[in-house]
């Protein structure tokens, strides 16, 4: 979608790591690994968006690094539209998820939330069907700057989880997440938990 929008695959890639990330600084060859894009292609973009004052350069030992110029007058709309492009993938993901299994319980965590270091972005509690669940992925992953690290468990081994005190599951429960789909632990109305 925003791909069309701003006409250059790599500029939004570009984008998206500068406006995700506004306090690091990268150099150039760094950010081409990370968009996994050609580097004159990143050159060329980086350029671009240098004159747009959406980055700025920084030299330090020599060396010429870039980072995004919160300044820039752009800043909050180019910041505001990604994270709505975001809503709008996470809404299709739910859509294409439900037709790939039964989920029980679905959250986002890690890079869509703006933890970069948990250990998973996605917990899917469910059956679902894993030749659907991976290009889902895949494509989901073109419009991050990384791999999407996703966990599947069925009720069982996450009420068993649950119930040892798994460090890995409580690590995502109680860290920030969005809740897209919650059929575990729906409260019943004298206010216990209704879990079959």
């Amino acid at each position: 979608m925003l791909e069309q929008l701003f006409g250059s695959r790599t500029r939004l890639k570009l984008l998206r790591l500068f406006l995700t990330h506004p306090q690091e600084q990268y150099f150039v060859r760094e950010i081409s690994r990370r968009v996994e894009e050609q580097l004159n292609s990143v050159r060329r973009e980086l350029a671009n968006l240098e004159k747009l004052t959406v980055i700025q350069t920084v030299t330090s030992n020599k060396k010429r690094y870039y980072r995004l110029n919160t300044k820039c007058v752009l800043y909050p709309e180019l910041k505001a539209l990604i994270m709505k492009a975001r809503l709008v993938i996470e809404e299709d993901l739910l859509q294409k998820l439900k037709r790939a299994g039964s989920i029980q319980y679905l959250v986002l965590t890690g890079i869509f939330v703006g933890q970069d270091d948990a250990k998973s972005d996605m917990l899917i509690i469910g059956r679902i069907n894993r030749q659907k669940l991976t290009p889902l992925i895949k494509r989901l992953q073109e419009n991050f700057d990384r791999a999407i690290r996703y966990t599947v468990m069925s009720r069982q081994e996450y009420d068993y989880r649950r119930d040892v005190t798994d460090r890995f599951l409580f690590d995502i429960l109680e860290n920030k997440k969005v809740t897209l789909i919650d059929a575990l632990h729906k409260v019943t109305d004298n206010g216990t938990d209704a879990r079959s």
